[in-house]
């Protein structure tokens, strides 16, 4: 039978380097399950989209991320830019992993390796965010700068709890931006501290959706914008909704679209899955319906 190419990227310090240790375990894998792999370790950021770049149209039949969602990101925006056909697996290896565990892509690290190299196809919904992509949210405002701000470094020692702490230190320099947003949905303009823009049930591990209220693959985006707080019983009471799921509090605005266009936000800066992103005056976010050819199962046998 002849082998089916692949291409491995990877993230070697994504998470607590969790790759170094389970690389070879990895190929072996893919390699047991038909695929001639090339493995190609990342050196830098945005070095991910970089080699994807240079894929050739029918290069490989499949790519496999081994990273966190940063990295995933990079390899969906080279996909995207470069209309690849090509279906992708993801191996989580990062801090949060908060996409794979809305998909519910195993956490071991050689489990979601074989679901990686399984026959499992789902469709799911991508962002567009002016020219950039992402996979699950674009968000702004209140503890969203410590996803890009903690060191990697701090980020393996102490994982999610690094991004709680980092909040923390960042929580006295929080300032609204006077914001539009637009849709067919709803137009709303005032002073937030948050927004996020999403197709997850987990926003930087704190924002967390009730299961039956988000379909990855329906077309449309979940919002959630936040008002700018008056005092501290305000920000506790938000904060206690938020934690809750509950967001129907004086301060929230929620509502669903499948495109939206933010004015006003020129020196505000986004995350895109959890990596930096410059703001601007104007910026149009799309949703690209069932963009992205996830594998997210294992390989049955031939006797099952």
């Amino acid at each position: 039978m002849k082998e089916k190419r692949l291409l491995l990227i990877v993230n070697p310090i994504s998470g607590k380097a969790k790759m170094v240790s389970n690389l070879m375990a990895v190929v072996r894998i893919l390699s047991q399950n038909g695929f001639a792999v090339t493995v190609y370790p990342t050196k830098a950021p945005s070095d991910a989209t970089d080699r994807i770049n240079t894929v050739k149209s029918g290069e490989f039949e499949r790519i496999v991320v081994c990273g966190g969602d940063g990295t995933l990101n990079e390899v969906i925006t080279g996909v995207m830019r470069n209309s690849l056909d090509v279906k992708i697996g993801y191996v989580p290896a990062g801090t949060l992993n908060e996409w794979s565990a809305s998909l519910k892509i195993p956490r071991s690290i050689p489990e979601a390796a074989k679901a990686a190299a399984g026959d499992g196809e789902t469709l799911l919904d991508l962002g567009k965010f002016n020219d950039r992509y992402f996979s699950y949210t674009a968000s702004f405002g209140a503890f969203t700068q410590a996803s890009y701000s903690t060191p990697q470094g701090i980020k393996n020692i102490f994982g999610q709890t690094a991004y709680f702490f980092e909040g923390l230190k960042l929580l006295g320099d929080i300032r609204p931006f006077r914001l539009k947003f637009e849709s067919d949905e709803k137009t709303v303009e005032d002073d937030f501290i948050f927004g996020a823009v999403s197709n997850s049930l987990s926003v930087g591990g704190i924002v967390k959706f009730k299961e039956n209220t988000v379909d990855l693959c329906d077309g449309m985006f979940e919002v959630l914008l936040i008002k700018k707080v008056d005092n501290l019983l305000q920000f506790q009471n938000l904060l206690d909704g938020v934690l809750k799921g509950d967001f129907t509090r004086k301060q929230m605005i929620f509502f669903r679209t499948k495109k939206l266009k933010v004015t006003g936000g020129k020196d505000m800066p986004w995350t895109l899955d959890g990596e930096y992103a410059p703001g601007g005056e104007d910026i149009t976010i799309e949703n690209i319906p069932s963009a992205l050819h996830l594998i997210t199962e294992q390989k049955k046998k031939e006797s099952e």
